[in-house]
């Protein structure tokens, strides 16, 4: 379908309603009528009659004290619906557990959104709270193992777009953020099927991530450990577990019916 088609079939206040949504983040989770018309580029008008819609379905209530707008529990309907579709999130459950017990860090499922990892599974490690990611979270692909991960078995022709239009912020100082850097380390992880990545995304943490394929060899999502460095120190990670990861990310794969050339890693 043409842009200009695409244009004419869209849905401007539906549009503005979604973006209205996103707008509300840990960093913000209350806003007021100003602060919504000031962030959207808009007049108050515009806000207000789709502040009014989507109280009036549930999705956000008003404070009557401070007259701020906030996400109401009914937001989750629309993840989760979405999060039911999906095999992966049951399918993977015993893979997660499975790893987190063996491995002693947190297991997690992953899929792209644009620039961004989307967890759509997670067994948290015990014991440890500093780094523990919840469903629906959403982290930067460029600083993290699974993200490296899900970018590197894109199209190849894809990712000079998708570095482009990525915010490469640096969270620590072993964050890559140049694209000719971050496009040979894709090219590392895609050759080899696995990425490795410590202290990128936060300082001290280590992650392992492998892809999951479809039959036709579509990537589906990958699925990834992560904990402090002294629980995955690099011999450890390399000896166990590196292998426990392909392992688990083999047989999701097997599930959708995909059956690796060649042994990876």
């Amino acid at each position: 379908m043409a842009k200009e088609e695409k244009e004419r079939y869209s849905s401007s206040s539906l549009m503005r309603g979604l973006e209205i949504l996103r707008l509300f983040r840990p960093e913000q989770p209350t806003l007021s009528l100003v602060e919504i018309a000031n962030q959207l580029g808009v007049s108050r008008t515009t806000p207000f009659r789709l502040l009014f819609t989507l109280q009036h379905m549930g999705y956000i209530r008003q404070n009557e004290s401070t007259k701020r707008y906030e996400l109401t529990p009914k937001v989750l309907e629309l993840g989760f619906s979405y999060l039911n579709t999906l095999q992966i999130t049951e399918v993977a459950r015993p893979y997660l557990e499975r790893l987190r017990n063996e491995t002693g860090g947190s297991a997690h499922i992953g899929i792209l959104d644009e620039t961004s990892v989307v967890y759509v599974a997670c067994e948290t490690a015990r014991g440890i709270t500093r780094f523990a990611v919840a469903v629906g979270s959403r982290l930067p692909a460029h600083a993290t193992a699974i993200g490296k991960t899900l970018l590197a078995f894109q199209p190849k022709e894809q990712w000079q777009e998708l570095l482009l239009i990525s915010d490469l912020h640096s969270y620590t100082k072993d964050t890559k953020t140049m694209i000719a850097s971050l496009l040979k380390e894709l090219e590392a992880v895609r050759a080899q099927g696995y990425s490795i990545s410590s202290g990128e995304f936060e300082a001290g943490v280590r992650s392992v991530a492998a892809p999951i394929f479809h039959e036709s060899g579509e990537l589906v999502a990958a699925i990834s450990v992560a904990a402090p460095e002294s629980i995955l120190p690099l011999d450890y990670v390399t000896s166990f577990v590196l292998p426990a990861i392909l392992e688990a990310a083999d047989e999701l794969s097997a599930f959708y019916g995909y059956t690796p050339v060649k042994r990876r890693g």
